[in-house]
């Protein structure tokens, strides 16, 4: 049986936290891999933010 969770919290709200949290644990460590790896992470998660916002822009044109 699946697991219904109900968000009390908009996706770009939880995207935005998700994005901030790893850009502050990023500031924590010294220049290296693993402050990188959490820079590109950040990265990643805000680039699915912007998507969203593009999905849901009512320029879109429906799909053919």
């Amino acid at each position: 049986m699946r697991r219904r969770v109900k968000q009390t919290r908009s996706l770009d709200e939880r995207i935005a936290e998700q994005a901030a949290k790893l850009k502050a644990m990023a500031d924590q460590l010294p220049a290296g891999v693993e402050r990188e790896s959490l820079l590109k992470r950040a990265r990643i998660v805000e680039t699915g933010g912007h998507l969203s916002d593009w999905l849901r822009s009512p320029d879109l044109p429906a799909p053919k």
